[in-house]
């Protein structure tokens, strides 16, 4: 199949709906909150009795108009609101109100990592509003299915991107990178295990070099980011065997079966678009105003690439550290709160990436529970740039004391414990003498040139210092110091 594979490119389109987090639902004040109790945030607005009106929520708008600035589109002026009608036990209305041939956003792109680890535009076609339809419950009883309203009404913002995506890989990357700006953004909390974050792909193969597309096949149901990686390799292959037994591609509707790893059909779609959209006489248009779009981008956060950029540029930190800082919100706030403090980006993120992770990882902790502010990071993080403690004896003895002693600062823990480091030459000097005293054979060896064994002596430098003679000042006075038993 590898083979095979060589001979063919893929063709990825996805759609990613993310339920906003609004206080209420999109046109009636039933509240949006999951894990409720089933069918309990509703109303008969929600349940779309006769002689009932749907009431824009305005966050809804702002919310959009947020992802269309982070998404570089262009922000359209009119918003005309269309039903689209479908039949399902869920959908308790019998159509949505969505957004059909006016989406609030078109156009723009998003900047993502290809296969190769270089920088790859992928396009956005459409980003608009509706509202979620209710959720069937399949697993709970043996014979009914079970339907609960809750979600019903729910906001939604669906991102359309263009077919530009052509691996498995690129697809992770850009749900990844939509979650991360809508979860800065505060549109969505991104858990897709929770449904909140949904993503549909479309895929079709075609031999490189064809210009027309392959027939797509839509897979629905991947709660995952993983998944939806697993889906489309799947896809591939399926697609090309079957091709290359010449059969014919169907287009069609498919879902993804987590456990076993394939996709199964759910229904034909002989048509592109299997729903009958009409204006909804309901809702007037709503317009946005480019005094309203300036306000909303001057109230923007920053974002994870404009971040990933200053941290690389302007700070000069790996791409691997910047993109660990930029992965979660919370921590990139983190990181910005201790360079309020320190001039020491690099010293910082070491910190930030290496003990404080490393703590909350092994505990299951967010960054936002964590007990120590970023102020006092920063203060440690000084300590050690003014030389008077090891980022070892920092990070070895010194941090774990902050978590019982909030009141005291580092300098004040630094003296408490005895671990202020030594940079007295004379008291450098007696320390080497000892180490040179006792290792006489290493001595010898150094002298008859294995020069790398300064490594050695300054390891029993430490020992016999207890850690605190100043590993630069050291380093040199050891160096100089065995030279000279020549």
């Amino acid at each position: 199949m590898e083979n095979l594979r060589d001979k063919y490119e893929v063709v990825v389109g996805l759609e990613i709906h993310a339920q906003m987090l609004t206080k209420s639902k999109a046109y009636s004040s039933d509240v949006n909150e999951f894990g409720s109790h089933p069918n309990s945030n509703i109303s008969v607005i929600t349940l779309g009795h006769p002689g009932t009106l749907p009431v824009m929520n305005k966050k809804t708008i702002e919310n959009a108009i947020r992802l269309g600035i982070a998404c570089n589109s262009t922000i359209s002026d009119a918003q005309y609101f269309a039903r689209k009608n479908y039949f399902y036990p869920d959908l308790p209305k019998g159509y949505q109100i969505t957004q059909d041939k006016t989406p609030i956003c078109t156009g723009g792109h998003l900047i993502i990592k290809d296969d190769q680890g270089n920088d790859k535009s992928i396009g956005i076609t459409r980003i608009h509003m509706e509202e979620d339809a209710g959720k069937s419950i399949h697993d709970v009883d043996v014979y009914d299915t079970l339907v609960d309203l809750n979600r019903a009404g729910v906001p939604l913002l669906e991102i359309v991107s263009e077919p530009d995506i052509r691996s498995s890989q690129e697809a992770y990357n850009y749900v990844s990178e939509v979650r991360k700006i809508v979860r800065y953004l505060d549109i969505c909390d991104g858990n897709m295990e929770e449904g909140s974050l949904r993503c549909d792909a479309n895929i079709s193969v075609r031999i490189k070099g064809q210009e027309t597309f392959g027939t797509k096949v839509e897979v629905k149901n991947m709660n995952s980011i993983r998944n939806v990686q697993r889906a489309i390799e799947f896809e591939i292959d399926r697609q090309i065997e079957a091709i290359e037994k010449g059969e014919v591609i169907v287009q069609e509707t498919r879902s993804f079966d987590a456990l076993k790893g394939i996709t199964i059909s759910m229904r034909s779609k002989e048509a592109a678009n299997d729903y009958r959209y009409f204006p909804e006489p309901d809702l007037q248009p709503i317009f946005v105003s480019q005094n309203q779009i300036d306000q909303v981008k001057a109230e923007m956060p920053a974002l994870p690439r404009e971040l990933f950029l200053k941290y690389t540029t302007e700070f000069g930190l790996s791409e691997y550290d910047a993109s660990i800082l930029v992965d979660s919100k919370h921590i990139a706030l983190y990181f910005e709160q201790i360079l309020q403090n320190t001039k020491n980006a690099k010293g910082a993120a070491n910190f930030l990436i290496g003990e404080i992770k490393g703590y909350l990882n092994q505990r299951a902790l967010e960054i936002t529970e964590f007990e120590i502010t970023p102020i006092r990071i920063a203060d440690l993080v000084n300590l050690i740039d003014s030389g008077k403690v090891s980022y070892s004896i920092a990070s070895s003895k010194i941090f774990p004391e902050m978590f019982d002693n909030p009141t005291l600062s580092a300098l004040e823990l630094a003296t408490k414990l005895n671990v202020i480091q030594d940079s007295d030459e004379g008291k450098l000097k007696e320390y080497i003498a000892q180490v040179i005293q006792s290792n006489p054979k290493e001595v010898e060896r150094y002298v008859s040139g294995e020069k790398q064994l300064v490594g050695f002596f300054m390891g029993q430098l430490m020992k016999v210092s207890q850690g605190k003679a100043d590993p630069k000042q050291s380093n040199a006075l050891m160096r100089k110091m065995l030279d000279e038993l020549n």
